[in-house]
């Protein structure tokens, strides 16, 4: 259960914190539900199984298969990757409609940080921060909601 804090002074505004992805439990629990998330996530946006295995950090091919037939306990680095492509999928959706959404991770960006690439790319090439630098960017586009 996540704790939440309450701020002197402002009434209504609670924060729950994040799971500690360094306790096994709390990764076995987040697990099954990240991993079909992902999957449901790749197919969205039409990404072959190479990328995804790029996106979680390089993944063998047969580890890959393995865990899209038996989803297992991610380590704390894969579920941080899962997360922050959550919060992409998220953030696109709320940005454009369905179809941008699902098509923009593919699409040339002139944007100075992809460096020439597209989103996707750019992610794997750059891995976690790469990850973080496309979710802050998508977040201040919608004002950070």
């Amino acid at each position: 259960m996540a704790a939440s804090l309450v701020l002197p002074n402002v009434p209504s505004y609670r924060s729950e914190s994040s799971a500690d992805l360094s306790d096994p439990a709390t990764r076995r629990r987040l697990s099954p539900a990240a991993v079909k998330g992902f999957l449901a996530i790749m197919e969205k946006w039409s990404l072959r199984d190479p990328e995804a295995r790029e996106l979680l950090g390089g993944m063998s091919t047969g580890s890959f298969y393995a865990l899209k037939k038996e989803p297992r306990t991610l380590d704390q680095d894969r579920l941080t990757r899962i997360s922050l492509i959550v919060g992409i999928f998220k953030a696109l959706n709320i940005l454009y409609s369905p179809k941008l959404a699902d098509a923009w991770v593919k699409l040339p960006n002139s944007n100075p940080i992809f460096r020439g690439l597209t989103p996707v790319a750019y992610m794997i090439q750059r891995g976690q921060p790469g990850m973080l630098s496309v979710r802050q960017l998508l977040d201040a586009r919608r004002g950070g909601q």
